[in-house]
């Protein structure tokens, strides 16, 4: 068999590998772009394998394809969508911005593989055309931000269900925590006290807020570009095409997409996938939050704050034996950092429309999608292997409210702030407990004490003056 094969675009003859289903456009841009190994996401490509099926079928009802080429193209675009020639689409992310050359390796791909499915060699360009037939009532510049928004809302529920999961499993520890009480920290300083169920039931709300955060973006994701062509107008494209080929990808995902409402601001603009990166943005910021404060609480064991103890899933160093590092909260900042990065370059990217279409598509694609996929991933192992197994050190939390200087706070209603102060001060001074301080000075009888100085009583409002 030989090892290449000659095909021809406009630009003349190009050497294509014998076994491959792309052709000469794909060809030139892997030679084009040798940039970083990094291909389209098959989310992406899938969802060009769905638009190319239903743009085939809308076409052959219009009476625009032959019924034999519509349905080869159905069919190959089918594999396509259900990931079998993945291995066929290896254009870099770092290409044209249109993400022109992707667009036409999903045309190549399919008119390959339908020409085969006819019995026809690869690489004849007949009886099917990778832009005649496979293309037809499409352009680069409203099916690939069509096929951004199908992927990333597939790719959204998974991550929505994940982060569910993670809130759930953190209102869990809330209420099995809800009866320890622990000593409160601002400005990583003492405070007054907490329980360590408030503490969680706050990072639970995190969660439940960045849910609602990336839920408001979906309206916008569903708006699809179809039908706007090369820059809004239609040109080239049935009228029909668009809205019937939308109510298919409707019906087989089961999302309600919908014609974009203004077809030039949906190739121009790339503003819903800035708005979901924004959003992500802030679950990661949250997500960093919560990973941190995890590895403060358990820090130690010994000289550390130690308040709880996180699942011991690894040896932690090489040279210390018996060292627990605390891996899955690590992991979880280094992936909320990646994110962010993301949201920056996708920012960035969204700013690159100049008049009628973003030329940043291939890099938003790769940096929404991956983002997507890595939370979902990251916020899984999160909760499975760090929270869920989470225990409280009762003794400590107890030991370090006892011995806070903050206990003094609602001292400060009996006998001033400042003569309050005053003790806190000598407290630490002598290394005495505020209780110590308060009754060798007879300020409070040992009853008045237990009463005023109770953490418990320290929890929320009260109308009782000490």
């Amino acid at each position: 068999m030989a090892e290449y094969r000659i095909e021809k675009d406009s630009m003349g003859e190009v050497r294509v590998p014998a076994w491959a289903y792309w052709g000469a456009q794909t060809q030139r841009a892997i030679e084009n772009f040798p940039i970083s190994g990094i291909r389209m996401p098959a989310p992406l490509i899938h969802a060009l394998g769905l638009i190319k099926r239903y743009a085939a079928e809308v076409n052959r009802d219009l009476g625009l394809l032959d019924l034999q080429i519509a349905d080869a193209i159905v069919q190959a675009a089918e594999e396509v969508a259900q990931g079998q020639w993945d291995d066929h689409f290896p254009v870099d992310i770092f290409q044209t911005g249109s993400g022109t050359s992707t667009n036409m390796n999903a045309n190549e791909v399919i008119a390959n593989r339908a020409n085969e499915i006819l019995g026809f060699p690869l690489g004849r360009r007949h009886p099917v055309h990778p832009n005649d037939h496979v293309n037809r009532g499409q352009s680069s510049n409203d099916v690939i931000p069509s096929a951004i928004h199908i992927a990333v809302r597939q790719q959204l529920d998974p991550l929505i269900q994940a982060l569910q999961g993670l809130q759930r499993a953190l209102e869990e520890k809330a209420h099995e925590f809800r009866d320890i009480v622990k000593l409160g920290r601002t400005h990583l300083q003492d405070a007054v006290p907490i329980t360590l169920g408030q503490e969680f039931s706050g990072y639970a709300r995190q969660m439940e807020q960045g849910i609602r955060r990336i839920s408001r973006t979906l309206d916008a994701i569903e708006e699809l570009a179809l039908g706007g062509t090369a820059v809004g107008t239609g040109l080239n494209t049935h009228p029909d095409f668009a809205p019937k080929v939308i109510e298919k990808i409707r019906e087989r995902t089961g999302f309600p997409f919908r014609e974009a409402e203004n077809r030039f601001e949906a190739l121009g603009a790339r503003d819903a996938m800035v708005e979901l990166m924004g959003a992500l943005n802030t679950v990661a910021v949250s997500l960093m939050k919560i990973a941190n404060d995890l590895r403060l609480l358990a820090s130690g064991p010994r000289a550390g704050l130690g308040e709880i103890r996180l699942p011991a899933l690894q040896p932690g160093s090489s040279i210390m034996p018996g060292k627990v590092n605390p891996v899955i909260p690590e992991m979880m900042i280094q992936v909320a950092a990646h994110v962010m990065g993301s949201h920056l370059a996708v920012t960035i990217g969204g700013q690159q429309g100049p008049l009628e279409l973003n030329m940043m598509m291939p890099l938003i694609a790769h940096h929404v999608l991956t983002s997507i996929e890595i939370l979902t991933r990251a916020v899984q192992v999160f909760r499975e292997k760090c929270v869920r197994g989470i225990e409280a050190d009762e003794e400590r939390c107890r030991e370090w409210v006892e011995w806070s200087m903050a206990l003094v706070t609602p001292l400060a209603l009996k006998i001033g702030y400042d003569r309050a102060a005053e003790i806190a001060y000598q407290a630490y001074k002598e290394g005495k407990t505020i209780r110590e301080v308060v009754l060798e000075q007879g300020l409070l009888t040992p009853e008045e004490a237990d009463r005023i100085l109770d953490p418990r009583t320290m929890l929320g409002p009260s109308t009782e003056e000490s």
